[in-house]
């Protein structure tokens, strides 16, 4: 397949790796560049030294074109930027801030730049900050989630409509078919966070893994609005938030419930009841936990055969 993400990025299959906390480590992120997508390096749940073992181990790990997911609103950001343009990194998505007041540096330093976003709005303005790229993430995603709520599917066309940038679609995309659908609304490429979180490779504890495995439609929400909007399966800790948020708390009392770091305790340490369970929609889709390169394999099959199957 050749498009303009496959060729941006240099890349087999327009397939882009979720960079998602406390799951996408060196092994996930070699694993699917090595497949022939694009393997991204989660920084938001890393310190920069452990950022740094995680990019020199990518370096050994494969040559194949790879980058990082890096949250703009990371509180040692210039450490991290300034680690990365040193290192040599040369593909970066950003996420959660305004990409503005970093691309053009990034540029200079011969990095790529793709921003994800949940409208068409900010996809605009990420084309006027010069970005390369842009991802649109819609509402059935897992994890932080944009607060205007849309469906990928009533996403990605208006997004299109938005912005020239190469169009990534991302939330709720598993399956060969569901790429092609994207590819129908517009969009050259797809990233998968749920789909690769429950894989062989990710870092993600096994019982968070397997918990995925066993979901049913409806098993994850939405919640966390006065903080950030975050979907996460229902479990004794999502119980006590949702009465919680039924009762009128605050944003205080929201953390306070919360504790420190919840998503570690339920991604990467696997407390399936007091851990914050963060995955999408499609994970009651997702039955078997396979490798990255099986699931690369498995969707671009399905993919060829969609496509086969309407176009003739």
């Amino acid at each position: 397949m050749k498009n303009r993400i496959t060729e941006l990025f240099g890349i087999e299959y327009p397939v882009i790796q979720g960079g998602m906390v406390w799951c996408s480590g060196w092994r996930l992120a070699a694993a699917v560049s090595e497949a022939g997508g694009l393997g991204l390096l989660g920084a938001g749940s890393m310190h920069p030294e452990t950022l740094l073992e995680h990019i020199r181990k990518m370096k050994e790990a494969t040559r194949k074109p790879w980058g990082i997911n890096l949250p703009l609103m990371y509180p040692e950001i210039d450490t991290l930027i300034d680690m990365i343009i040193a290192e040599g990194v040369k593909i970066v998505f950003t996420s959660a801030g305004s990409p503005k007041k970093y691309t053009a540096r990034f540029h200079a330093a011969g990095i790529k730049v793709a921003h994800v976003v949940s409208s068409s709005k900010f996809a605009a303005k990420c084309e006027e900050a010069g970005v390369d790229a842009v991802v649109a993430e819609g509402f059935e995603a897992g994890g932080h989630n944009g607060r205007e709520e849309t469906t990928t599917m009533v996403l990605i066309p208006q997004v299109r409509r938005a912005t020239t940038l190469p169009l990534v679609a991302a939330g709720g995309i598993a399956s060969g078919e569901a790429m092609l659908a994207a590819e129908a609304l517009g969009a050259e490429g797809v990233q998968c966070g749920t789909v690769f979180a429950m894989s062989k490779e990710s870092s993600a504890a096994d019982a968070f893994k397997d918990r995925c495995a066993s979901l049913q439609e409806g098993d994850t929400m939405l919640c966390l609005k006065k903080l950030a909007p975050t979907r996460m399966i229902k479990n004794p800790l999502y119980d006590e938030i949702k009465t919680a948020e039924d009762n009128g708390a605050d944003a205080e009392a929201l953390r306070g419930i919360l504790g420190k770091a919840a998503s570690k305790r339920g991604i990467f340490e696997g407390d399936l009841d007091r851990g914050e369970l963060e995955i999408g929609q499609v994970a009651s889709a997702v039955k078997e936990i396979q490798t990255a390169a099986q699931i690369l394999e498995r969707m671009m099959g399905e993919y060829a055969d969609a496509r086969k199957r309407i176009l003739g």
